[in-house]
């Protein structure tokens, strides 16, 4: 059961950036620069230290996570959003301090709380535009990302915070992501399109 629920998460993820790709091309979805510059390098650093410690499960999650974070990055650099605003630049360096704290600790727990707060600073720029301008997302890709990590949490074998915090956070994000594409927003938020706003 264990190595199914790693199959279905690992295949969910690494559809999702397909359907994203897709809706990028059409004009249904605009990434955010910055966020996929750092999630890109999160997901890199947490593949290989996941591997390197010997987690055999959140491993299949991140390492999909990657692939996906490489193709949405392509794309983000010449059909996204933002990357220059004082919030992105502002966000890029706690993140990246966030990356840097991660890799020189010894620690194994507090290194993962540091990745996932990294990954975190790197989302608030996407957090940001989604509320303004919902219509720039798509809630499936989103979606699929919860799944993901819904299967990868229930094949974890040892349900330790140290196991358990990756796929749980992988799940919360998306779950913010969809309820921010999805919620009714009053009359004051706009909802357009603006190319303009980061």
């Amino acid at each position: 059961m264990s190595s199914l629920l790693i199959f279905l998460s690992s295949t969910l993820v690494l559809i999702s950036p397909f359907i994203y790709a897709r809706a990028i091309l059409k004009g249904e979805a605009k990434p955010h620069r910055t966020t996929r510059f750092v999630l890109f390098i999160i997901a890199a650093l947490s593949t290989a230290t996941l591997f390197a410690n010997g987690n055999t499960v959140a491993v299949w999650l991140a390492g999909a996570n990657l692939v996906q974070g490489a193709i949405i990055l392509g794309l983000s650099l010449k059909y996204g959003m933002g990357g220059w605003a004082k919030i992105d630049l502002a966000c890029l360096a706690i993140a990246l301090i966030g990356i840097i704290a991660w890799q020189t600790t010894k620690n194994p727990l507090i290194g993962l709380y540091c990745s996932i707060l990294a990954d975190f600073t790197g989302m608030v720029p996407t957090l940001i535009k989604t509320y303004r301008l919902p219509k720039t997302e798509i809630a499936t890709f989103f979606a699929l990302d919860i799944f993901a990590a819904l299967f990868s949490t229930l094949a974890t074998h040892q349900w330790t915070m140290e196991q358990l915090a990756y796929p749980l956070y992988i799940g919360l994000i998306n779950a913010i992501m969809v309820t921010l594409i999805l919620w009714p927003r009053p009359k004051t938020v706009p909802v357009s399109n603006d190319h303009n706003v980061q």
